[in-house]
C-alpha cells in the first residue's frame, strides 16, 4: 500500500472526529513515512510496518473517546466512549453485545422508573392533601416527599452504577488495546 492510500484510509476511519485532531494524527503518520523514507525504506514497507489504517483509526478513536471520558464525565462523552469502544472491539462485539446491551437496557429502564416514581411522589405531594388521601393531608405530604427522596437516592445510585459500567467498558477496551498492540506494532 502506498503512502497516499494509507493516509486516505486513515482519514476515512477518523471521519467524525474534530478536524484539528485528524490533522494532528495525519501529521504524525506523515512523519512516520518521512522517517522511514529517510532510513531507505519504501512506502510499502512503512505502510506495512504501521499496520492496517482502519484498525489504527479505530484504536485512535477509542483513545480519543477514552480521554474525553476521563476529562469530561458527561452523558455525551460516555456515549462517545462506548461507541469508540464498540468500534475497537468489533471482533469481540458478538460476545460483548449480549452482555452490554441488556445491562444498559436495565440501567435505562431503572432510570425511567425512578423518574416515574419522582413524578408520582410530586403528584402525591401536590394533589394528595386535596383529594381525601387516606390518613389525611400530612400523610400525603410526607409520603410524597418520601417517594421523591427515595427516587432521588435511587437515581444517584443508578448514576454511580452507570459510571461504573462505562468505566468497566473503558477498562476492557484498554486491556484489549494493550493485548493487541504488540501484535499490531511488533518490535523490530
Amino acid at each position: 500500500m502506498m503512502r497516499n492510500e494509507f493516509i486516505k484510509r486513515l482519514k476515512a476511519g477518523l471521519k467524525g472526529m474534530p478536524q484539528d485532531a485528524i490533522d494532528d494524527i495525519v501529521a504524525d503518520y506523515e512523519e512516520h513515512f518521512e522517517a522511514g523514507l529517510a532510513e531507505g525504506r519504501s512506502e510499502e514497507e512503512v505502510a506495512t510496518a504501521l499496520g492496517n489504517p482502519g484498525r489504527l483509526a479505530r484504536e485512535l478513536r477509542f483513545e480519543t473517546g477514552f480521554r474525553n471520558w476521563k476529562s469530561d464525565r458527561t452523558p455525551s462523552s460516555a456515549w462517545g466512549a462506548i461507541l469508540a469502544f464498540m468500534g475497537l472491539a468489533t471482533i469481540d462485539i458478538l460476545i460483548l453485545l449480549p452482555i452490554v446491551l441488556p445491562v444498559l437496557g436495565v440501567v435505562f429502564g431503572l432510570f425511567v422508573a425512578v423518574l416515574a416514581a419522582f413524578v408520582g411522589g410530586g403528584f402525591m405531594l401536590i394533589a394528595g392533601p386535596f383529594s381525601g388521601f387516606p390518613g389525611g393531608p400530612l400523610i400525603a405530604i410526607l409520603l410524597g416527599l418520601g417517594t421523591m427522596s427515595a427516587a432521588v437516592g435511587i437515581g444517584a445510585l443508578l448514576t454511580i452504577v452507570g459510571i461504573g459500567v462505562v468505566n468497566a467498558l473503558m477498562w476492557f477496551g484498554r486491556l484489549h488495546y494493550r493485548v493487541l498492540e504488540p501484535a499490531i506494532h511488533p518490535e523490530d
